[in-house]
């Protein structure tokens, strides 16, 4: 499972989002951007985070290191914003962090030097995210490195698994639309990334990366009574996904 650190004070609101995280600093010294258990997406959202930061990580691309932010509510009594005290209140337990990066910013439009821009366009296939649009680009720039952040807009599969758990290979021949995506213009390089990153993925990649995820968030549903359960389903989607070739897009002609 990711580490663990208790959370020692809510800092300020991070208002760039729909879900408001919040920048905190934790009993290790870190300062973490903190997205709440208790948001309107609820937990899967977390697990996306973890599981697609954890294939991209695997893949080769910056992503901030993430821990399990242990929230005890009394913070929210010295927090004088009511809506960040109900947010407070709504997320007692294991939240996600991911490591705050200072002076990074916002991507530009100009990929630094050694970045590869195409291989964020095949994650971000592979994983149906439909979150990385110029309006909405999810990439900062620290250090003179891309570095993908915000994963919580894939996987979209577990989303409806309310009334139990669904077909894998419907979401494996899912098609996904790179028309909209910043990095739309690397399409062209995409069979070169497949090869690569099919190379370095698989289900024992998956099941590694699933550990990662706490228990806490892997909340049972018919056909997966527990949290290995849930575990095992995902590996499920993620394998079947992997072997068919039916999602990735065609090369567009710049």
């Amino acid at each position: 499972m990711i580490p663990t650190v208790g959370v020692t004070r809510y800092v300020t609101p991070l208002r760039e989002g729909g879900s408001l995280p919040g920048l905190v600093e934790a009993d290790d010294l870190g300062t973490y951007v903190c997205k709440f258990r208790g948001a309107g997406q609820g937990v899967r959202v977390l697990v996306a985070e973890v599981v697609v930061g954890g294939l991209a990580e695997r893949l080769g691309l910056d992503t901030p290191r993430m821990v399990a932010l242990d929230l005890d509510p009394e913070i929210a009594r010295y927090e004088a914003d009511e809506e960040v005290q109900d947010l407070l209140n709504a997320s007692p337990g294991l939240n996600l962090g991911t490591d705050f990066l200072p002076g990074s910013f916002g991507y530009d439009g100009d990929p630094p030097e050694g970045a590869d821009p195409a291989r964020v366009l095949w994650l971000d296939a592979f994983t149906a995210n439909v979150d990385r649009t110029w309006r909405n680009p999810n990439l900062l720039i620290w250090h003179g490195d891309l570095w993908v952040i915000d994963h919580g807009a894939c996987l979209y599969f577990h989303h409806g698994w309310s009334g139990g758990i669904g077909d894998p290979q419907r979401f494996a021949q899912q098609s996904w639309s790179p028309d909209d995506h910043v990095f739309l213009a690397y399409s062209r390089e995409l069979g070169r990334v497949d090869d690569e990153a099919r190379a370095l993925l698989g289900p024992d990649v998956f099941t590694e990366v699933l550990a990662e995820v706490p228990d806490a968030w892997l909340e049972p549903v018919p056909g997966a009574d527990s949290p290995d359960a849930v575990r095992a389903a995902y590996v499920g989607f993620l394998t079947a996904r992997l072997e068919s070739a039916h999602w990735l897009p065609r090369a567009v002609a710049s």
